[in-house]
């Protein structure tokens, strides 16, 4: 008999790390169905889009679509209401909210964990402080914040396995859910992201979405002091104000496609990465094209990147500690095989490979 597997996104509105892993589970599963709280067509992969996709209520709310993440207090509401009584196996790809999907109690529920909620648990001043959205606006998201941080935490007993991204996802899995996650590292397609034939130029380079535990700001006032040019490729709420704090100190190149950006990879003298990451896609899609990395010596970061090998990681987040470690990283002779060499254990087929077989041994098992 077949399996009968139903997929779970938070939300579809752009190939981003997440919708680039549950590309690669499409692949392996093509018959599974979608389902997810808000879906913009055409925003992500055709591999993904040609399957039959199902949204919450959260698609029809007036500016759902654009403005989703407004109505993130009625997300609890929103999971819970979807059907699973078809599927045999739910697997959810989640950061926010769809890890508390109510299953059938025949089925069985795999969380690709990408992390527990950053904004409910230890992130909320980054999001909601009142340097963000002013004094009353994160008083009155404090209690909003709380209630669903706790929601998340009594709903995590619906999963039966936990999936981590890495090691440090699934310390904070054991820490605010108190369950362990096995750790299967996401796909980098290292076949497309590859080294150029021609020599890197002088500047630094920064992929990234433009939220703000991304810490952008921090590359911006790094290159100014260590007198690099800094390219931007990316897109976010906090692009304007990006764009004022940098007063064209940095070129913002805004969203770009997947060839733009590994032309931008493959000529960068130093990717950086400013933020403390769940794991990071992008320092490997640099390696995979020869290029060296300078992060934060935090997080996933750790796990991807050798200090005088790869890149360099720094201690502390400052723009001083970044600026030397940019300087170092530029004036280091790096072997480009070997940081693209570290790259490939962590390509699209491995990924796919461990994902399928965690799904058919989960298959055979009864639900907790």
């Amino acid at each position: 008999m077949s399996l009968r597997l139903a997929l779970v996104h938070d939300w579809l509105t752009g190939m981003r790390g997440g919708e680039k892993t549950l590309e690669v589970i499409c692949e392996r599963f093509p018959d599974a169905e979608l389902f997810t709280l808000v879906h913009v067509p055409g925003s992500v992969s055709p591999t993904i889009e040609r399957r039959p996709i199902h949204t919450s209520f959260i698609q029809r709310l007036p500016g759902g679509r654009r403005y989703y993440r407004h109505y993130l207090p009625l997300f609890p509401a929103a999971v819970e209401q979807f059907d699973f009584d078809r599927f045999d196996l739910i697997l959810s790809v989640s950061h926010c909210a769809v890890k508390s999907i109510i299953r059938p109690a025949t089925a069985r529920h795999i969380c690709y964990c990408l992390t527990p909620m950053r904004y409910a648990w230890d992130q909320f001043d980054a999001y909601f402080g009142p340097a963000r959205i002013g004094r009353l606006g994160s008083l009155a998201m404090r209690p909003v914040m709380t209630r669903l941080a706790r929601w998340d935490r009594e709903t995590a007993s619906r999963v039966d396995r936990y999936v981590a991204i890495s090691h440090y996802v699934a310390g904070r899995i054991d820490r605010y859910y108190n369950r362990q996650a096995t750790v299967v590292y996401p796909p980098v397609d290292t076949d497309f992201y590859s080294p150029g034939a021609s020599a890197p130029e002088r500047y630094a380079l920064v992929v990234s979405a433009l939220v703000p535990y991304k810490r952008i700001e921090i590359a911006i006032e790094a290159c100014e002091r260590a007198r690099i040019p800094l390219v931007i490729a990316g897109d976010g709420p906090e692009r304007a104000a990006l764009e004022r704090a940098a007063g064209g100190r940095a070129t913002f190149l805004g969203r770009v496609s997947d060839e733009r950006v590994r032309d931008l990879y493959r000529h960068a003298a130093v990717v950086l990465l400013p933020g403390e990451e769940d794991f990071g896609i992008v320092p490997l899609e640099a390696q995979a094209c020869g290029r060296p990395v300078v992060a934060l010596g935090r997080g996933g970061a750790l796990e991807t990147v050798i200090p005088g090998e790869t890149g360099e990681l720094v201690d502390g987040s400052s723009a001083a500690a970044f600026a030397d470690a940019i300087a170092t990283a530029v004036g280091r002779s790096y072997d480009p095989h070997r940081i693209r060499h570290h790259a490939l254990p962590f390509g699209r087929a491995r990924f796919g490979d461990e994902m399928e077989a965690l799904v058919h041994a989960a298959a055979v098992e009864a639900p907790r």
